[in-house]
């Protein structure tokens, strides 16, 4: 027996008891690295392009296509950034095959600038990711008056996806991939005010962005049956990225206690990295299984059923039609 605290224990038991937490932790911290793509595949010859591409998920999503032989082009809003990640992959993969262009999606101009200098200069498209992203931030608005995580998270993209959308077909077979977030089930779209002037909230403004997201991808996937072009939705899980660096100053005091706890080691333990949160995209961008589908939604490298919101197919088109008024988009892919 040992003393602990005026209490004698028996050390057996106390051995046990940190024995079995240890193994339990372990268990967790697995549980929570989610899927991995395991697709040895190839891209040689082809070109991509992700938004948000300098930190995070993007970041680790360039580098595992850069090191598959892609030609990879990071498109962000700060080139300085850009150009140390862009440093960082073609030494870390040898592919010096890599190019760095300036796109904030939080202006339409640059959207278009952006679109216009790709197809300039680029021969061929065949993946598209659709990454980058800003998650519940203060009421905020884009150059062009959209609400910020609207304009962002869809919009830009929105428009970005369109504009390149003859270089991508024709680079087929192509793939186009969205990354949402399992809060489009929370999701729900705010029809009569889309900018949420008169009752903002950060989570609420977020969780529309991603149904967007997602309605977007089954609407475009519609559009392009019988093109060869293939477009997936996904939510890369609960990841440790810059993405929550808003959070505590948009948030009340019960989700400022849980992004503490994410902060901690428990969360570091049952958060994703950036590396395993990247497994998703990379999956949708590479299986070769996934050649002959369209329109689904992942989680884990796995396809899953979105949110009930996200089936509906009249507000799919009803997203698309509003979207395109808002950006300003000539009627094109039907």
């Amino acid at each position: 027996m040992v003393d602990v605290f005026g209490m004698s224990v028996d050390p057996l038991l106390v051995a046990s008891f940190i024995v079995v937490g240890v193994v339990m932790m372990y268990l967790l911290s697995k549980y929570s690295e989610g899927g991995w793509c395991y697709s040895k595949a190839r891209l040689d010859g082809k070109t991509v392009l992700i938004t948000g591409a300098n930190t995070g998920i993007g970041k680790e999503t360039a580098r595992d296509l850069a090191r598959r032989g892609a030609r990879v082009i990071l498109a962000c809003r700060d080139l300085a950034k850009a150009e140390a990640a862009m440093t960082d992959i073609r030494e870390d993969t040898g592919n010096s095959n890599l190019a760095v262009v300036k796109l904030d999606l939080a202006s339409l101009a640059s959207v278009r600038e952006c679109a216009e200098k790709i197809k300039r200069e680029e021969s061929r498209l065949d993946i598209l990711i659709n990454n980058a992203g800003i998650m519940m931030c203060p009421e905020w608005q884009t150059e062009d008056g959209f609400e910020m995580q609207f304009g962002v998270n869809h919009l830009g993209h929105f428009l970005l996806t369109n504009l390149l959308l003859d270089l991508i077909k024709s680079s087929t077979p192509a793939r186009i991939v969205n990354v949402s977030s399992l809060a489009h089930e929370f999701g729900k779209m705010n029809w009569e005010d889309i900018h949420m002037r008169t009752n903002y909230h950060p989570i609420h403004a977020y969780g529309q962005s991603k149904l967007a997201n997602v309605l977007f991808t089954r609407e475009l996937s519609k559009r392009l049956k019988d093109t060869s072009v293939n477009v997936f939705a996904l939510h890369p899980g609960n990841v440790k990225t810059e993405l929550t660096r808003y959070t505590s100053q948009s948030l009340g005091l019960l989700f400022r206690i849980i992004f503490m706890i994410a902060a901690s080691p428990l969360g570091r333990i049952v958060m994703k990295t950036a590396v395993q949160g990247a497994q998703t995209s990379i999956h949708c961008a590479v299986e070769e299984e996934l050649a002959d589908k369209s329109g689904l939604y992942f989680s884990d490298c796995a396809v899953k059923n979105p949110g009930k919101r996200a089936l509906d197919e009249e507000s799919a088109r009803r997203m698309w039609e509003l979207s395109a008024e808002m950006v300003g988009l000539e009627k094109k892919v039907e």
